[in-house]
């Protein structure tokens, strides 16, 4: 129904910049909310920010002010511009949809793709 790749990922140092992509499947990527999650390692996954239908977005406080979630529904696109990035961001980041309004629980979240390293070092 929807499949989700995310690329984008990568080694940036600290204070730097990173923007992760979430390309989509399907002709009905306008209809889900879509968030980004990150694990770390001996970490649990945790919710880093989300994007409602309508555009409205929330994010975790650990990133707020430094990361921005978007879309792009003609291109079934989802983006995470990540700022001021610091070693604590360095994580699996993963790219979630879920047919609720919105949610900050993963388990809400029907597809997940596979995952984009992002390391920044200091």
């Amino acid at each position: 129904q929807v499949q989700l790749a995310e690329s984008g990922g990568g080694l940036v140092q600290a204070g730097g910049s990173l923007r992760l992509s979430c390309a989509a499947s399907g002709r009905t990527f306008s209809s889900y909310a879509m968030a980004w999650f990150r694990q770390a390692p001996g970490k649990e996954r945790e919710f880093v920010g989300t994007i409602r239908r309508n555009g409205n977005t929330y994010y975790a406080d650990s990133v707020k002010g430094r990361f921005t979630i978007s879309r792009d529904n003609a291109k079934n696109t989802v983006y995470l511009q990540m700022n001021s990035l610091k070693p604590e961001d360095t994580a699996v980041y993963y790219c979630a949809a879920t047919n609720r309004l919105v949610s900050l629980v993963g388990g809400d979240y029907d597809y997940w793709g596979q995952g984009t390293q992002v390391t920044v070092s200091s």
